[in-house]
């Protein structure tokens, strides 16, 4: 699907939107999908509805709700979705260009999947459905043409925009919208629709990449009543595996796993990447004494020894003192009414000062040390080749004031789905095994390998400009590090 195979015929557009025309990826219930390019030279997915869709009010409608909700989901495990129009005629939308083999095709070239890599495949997956349904986000028809195997994992497709299409279908022609094989027995008969049904679709997706099918071949008609009525055939599957899928295609969708579960269990046994040892040498004569060279001319120039690349400056994020005197509203409120009671409990003439005189003096110098102190230990994070190091007032032990997470552990960068806060939050996806740091201020880490790190903003600056200069920082510092939507 994502390997551009056919030309652009006379009906095919050459413009969507902003979005040049290159080529035509695919065709599918909800259109034509195209590869384009965006005005800075990005390669994109543009997906362009169907005629008799853009007359659908309804789907419109559907269409709009939908892909509010899908731009929550981060593109650490989908196609993120970059830009739609639902009101244009027809209605399209634009996702980021993920270049790879869709899982069938995969299978088809190169063979089933050994136990591993199904552990793997179905740790992924269910991380990418993890992230789809906390954003409210049921996909309705995952399968193995919309799971593309990327070269940094599978990555799903086309989420967002099945409930639209789902419910015009269904207004239309009182059918179903999917593929036979990889519908949940509620969606067959038109029952409630919801997590559970990806859960089921990722267990035949999972028969699927071992080489079987979960319900057989034959007539799509077939295929839906052996997945409401019959038992699914785990045969392909290694045996070690068919518990957790067998659990995924339970007919009923209370008794099937939800998807943070399955990640739990399918990462415990998933493989981690370990880097080939280099092969030893093998054994030979040894190698005869080369020819001295000859020595240069009295009156050669001297060599001049090649010039050493500097590292990269590190890029330092700090509050200025204003957006700190912000955050210590409060202590200095307290300063404040400490100093008019202790001048006021030595005015002359003040009855029973006595006790305001010995501890008024002690709380305002409690409240102008805690002041100095926020002041002279701000919040900062680095960014430096090393890796990403934070610095915070207030710690877990007093001999740890910081933290630093280097860059070999970090798989890529982003930003989470809800901002907190007047300052930026940098979501941090490490690499499996990786250990994660211990929680701060300005470091929170997320079972089971994300970390959210928040940068201070100063005053004056927006948010745009400090996400600028963070992707800058991270890109010099770190070029192999995935910058995701930041």
């Amino acid at each position: 699907m994502h390997e551009p195979g056919r030309g652009l015929g006379p009906e095919d557009p050459r413009t969507v939107g902003e979005y040049e025309i290159t080529g035509k990826l695919g065709e599918g219930g909800m259109g034509r999908v195209y590869q384009g390019r965006s005005p800075g030279g990005r390669l994109v997915a543009v997906k362009v509805a169907r005629t008799e869709l853009a007359a659908d009010e309804g789907f419109r409608a559907r269409f709009r709700s939908e892909i509010a909700a899908a731009r929550q989901v981060g593109g650490f495990h989908t196609a993120q979705v970059v830009d739609a129009d639902p009101d244009a005629t027809p209605p399209w939308m634009v996702t980021a260009f993920v270049p790879g083999r869709d899982l069938d095709r995969t299978v088809a070239e190169d063979g089933p999947f050994d136990e591993g890599a199904l552990y793997a495949l179905g740790a992924a997956l269910a991380e990418a459905l993890t992230a789809i349904h906390a954003c409210g986000v049921v996909h309705r028809d995952l399968k193995p043409g919309n799971v593309i195997m990327s070269d940094d994992g599978p990555r799903v497709l086309d989420f967002g925009i099945a409930r639209a299409l789902h419910d015009t279908r269904l207004t239309h022609t009182g059918s179903v919208i999917g593929t036979a094989g990889f519908l949940a027995p509620e969606q067959i008969e038109q029952g409630t629709v919801g997590p559970a049904c990806d859960t089921f679709a990722l267990g035949a997706v999972l028969v699927h990449a071992a080489g079987g099918s979960a319900f057989g071949e034959g007539p799509a008609m077939s295929l839906l009543y052996r997945a409401v009525h019959g038992e699914p055939d785990l045969s392909a599957v290694p045996e070690g595996l068919r518990a957790v899928v067998g659990s995924c295609l339970a007919k009923d969708p209370a008794d099937r796993p939800t998807a943070s579960d399955l990640l739990v269990e399918l990462r415990a046994h998933a493989p981690v990447p370990v880097p080939a040892p280099s092969p030893a040498p093998s054994p030979g004569p040894a190698p005869a004494t080369p020819p001295k060279a000859p020595a240069p001319p009295p009156n050669a120039p001297r060599p001049v020894p090649p010039t050493a690349v500097a590292p990269p400056a590190p890029a330092v994020f700090q509050a200025t003192p204003g957006r700190k005197l912000t955050r210590l509203v409060w202590p200095l409120i307290g300063a404040l009414c400490a100093a008019l009671i202790t001048l006021g409990a030595w005015q002359t003439g003040y009855a029973d000062s006595q006790r305001l005189r010995l501890f008024a003096p002690l709380v305002l110098a409690a409240c102008v040390y805690h002041i100095a102190r926020a002041l002279a230990r701000p919040h900062t994070v680095t960014v430096e080749p090393p890796g990403l190091t934070i610095r915070s007032r207030r710690s877990t032990r007093k001999d740890d004031p910081f933290v630093t997470i280097p860059w070999t552990d970090i798989v890529s960068a982003g930003r989470p789905q809800v901002a907190k806060g007047p300052d930026v939050q940098l979501l941090l996806k490490l690499r499996w095994g990786a250990p994660l740091p211990l929680p701060r201020q300005g470091v929170e880490p997320r079972q089971p390998d994300w970390v959210t790190v928040t940068v201070p903003r100063p005053i004056g600056t927006t948010t745009a400009t400090l996400r600028g200069r963070l992707r800058e920082a991270i890109a010099r510092c770190a070029p192999h590090v995935h910058i995701d939507y930041l």
